[in-house]
């Protein structure tokens, strides 16, 4: 396993971590069996947040009598002083530790962040929580290249998470000023939310970059630690039918596609929007018309149901024609 250094946090990361949305699909024990499995890979970074339901409380289980030896990031949405410290004190109690590595702001706006630095703001409770020891650094995490190229000059901010893929290179430049500033930069939606289903390409991609400082896949099984570990630690350099395949990719997928973030959510009528966008792509991309029909089918909302309220639109940090490509799934069901 190849190490970096984290940025100006000294801390040193295996270039690829765990991502722990997907931790949700397991068990506590489930958790466990995976940790102990990374710990013997060498894989020693892992990412979690408060608002991935169980994520947190899995993965303290998990981690128990090995928790010193891995990088523990995680994140909060706390705007003010008070709501960040409660967030801090949770995320302790749910990783059954004494301290984080690395507390980051959950995706905050432009708005939001106003908030977080003005007097009474959550950046107080996380400087004090660093002073105290509970945090050791500061990071912030975005969809958002506005935000992303504020944080640039922010001095406290310590890493940066942002999307970086095949189809994702809107950050490129920020990532490679990430490098030159010395902030850590850590890459999430490595295989673009799941569109891009050729995991290995995709990782084989990302860790060309060397402003890239960790992935984080999404992993819930040793077998997908198993194939996203062979992607990156393979030192030979893309093919010339790697870069085919990548060139097919991107035109098949364009830049006008769901990450399935699901901060759409709530739809005023209910339509589950993102899991719409994913079986309009087993129908359209994969060839699975058939078995994308039977699920599409059951769901209580269709794509015809919208409304054209544009509440979904206001929420996308992509800023995606959601309306737009409900009527188009829609048309491709046929209802």
């Amino acid at each position: 396993m190849e190490y970096r250094t984290l940025g100006k946090t000294g801390l040193k990361v295996s270039r690829m971590g765990c991502g722990g949305i997907p931790i949700q699909r397991i068990d506590a024990d489930g958790t466990k069996m995976l940790m102990h499995r990374l710990l013997e890979k060498g894989v020693n970074y892992i990412d979690t947040a408060r608002g991935y339901t169980v994520s947190e409380e899995y993965l303290g289980y998990g981690l128990t009598g090995i928790r010193d030896k891995f990088v523990i990031a995680t994140k909060g949405r706390g705007l003010t002083k008070d709501d960040m410290a409660k967030d801090v004190a949770q995320s302790l109690r749910n990783l059954r530790t004494d301290y984080i590595d690395i507390y980051q702001f959950h995706d905050p706006s432009m708005e939001s962040l106003d908030r977080i630095l003005a007097p009474g703001g959550a950046l107080e409770a996380l400087m004090e929580a660093k002073e105290a020891g509970t945090v050791r650094h500061i990071g912030i995490t975005t969809h958002s290249t506005e935000v992303f190229r504020r944080a640039l000059d922010l001095p406290w901010v310590e890493t940066i998470m942002f999307p970086y893929n095949i189809v994702e290179s809107q950050g490129s430049e920020l990532i490679r000023a990430c490098g030159e500033k010395n902030i850590g930069f850590i890459c999430m939606k490595p295989l673009a939310g799941g569109a891009i289903e050729d995991a290995a390409l995709a990782m084989r991609y990302i860790t060309r970059n060397p402003d890239v400082s960790v992935i984080i896949p999404g992993m819930a099984s040793t077998a997908e630690l198993e194939q996203n570990l062979a992607a990156v630690e393979d030192p030979a350099p893309l093919s010339d039918q790697e870069l085919e395949k990548i060139e097919a990719i991107r035109a098949g997928l364009g830049t006008q596609f769901c990450r399935r973030c699901g901060y759409c959510a709530p739809c005023t009528v209910g339509i589950a929007i993102p899991q719409v966008f994913t079986l309009e792509g087993y129908l359209s991309r994969y060839g699975l018309a058939q078995w994308a029909h039977g699920r599409y089918d059951t769901m209580p909302a269709k794509a015809s149901d919208c409304i054209g309220c544009g509440q979904c639109e206001s929420r996308c940090p992509y800023h995606l024609p959601i309306r737009q490509m409900l009527k188009k799934a829609a048309g491709s069901f046929g209802v």
